[in-house]
């Protein structure tokens, strides 16, 4: 016995808002677990996004890194300057990935 036996005494129309009474608890339910569901699918696409924003940021660190290095071994004298390219560069990379973040909060 899955369902409730309904009591013979109760009237039609009873019996009528009762099951609409339930369909629509079922209709509810069905709608705010879509809800939960689009929601966990929006903040995964969110974290895929912040790891290939940032993902190709340490990409273009490790690529200026290593062309500052190269650059100071065959001129020695301008490793102060290129240094200081390098860590400009480094830190619009770093305002990159902050921004990014920023802007998928609003989302």
């Amino acid at each position: 016995m899955s369902d409730i036996e309904m009591y013979g005494g109760i009237g039609r129309g009873l019996t009528r808002r009762t099951g609409r009474a339930l369909q629509q608890v079922k209709e509810q339910t069905a709608v705010q677990i879509a809800q939960v569901e689009a929601r966990a699918d929006i903040d995964a696409s969110k974290i895929d996004a912040v790891t290939v924003v940032a993902q190709r940021a340490m990409q273009g660190v490790a690529f200026v890194s290593q062309i500052e290095q190269q650059l100071g071994q065959a001129v020695p004298i301008a490793v102060t300057r290129l240094q200081a390219v390098g860590d400009l560069a480094t830190l619009a990379m770093g305002q990159v990935v902050t921004d990014s973040m920023t802007k998928l909060r609003r989302y």
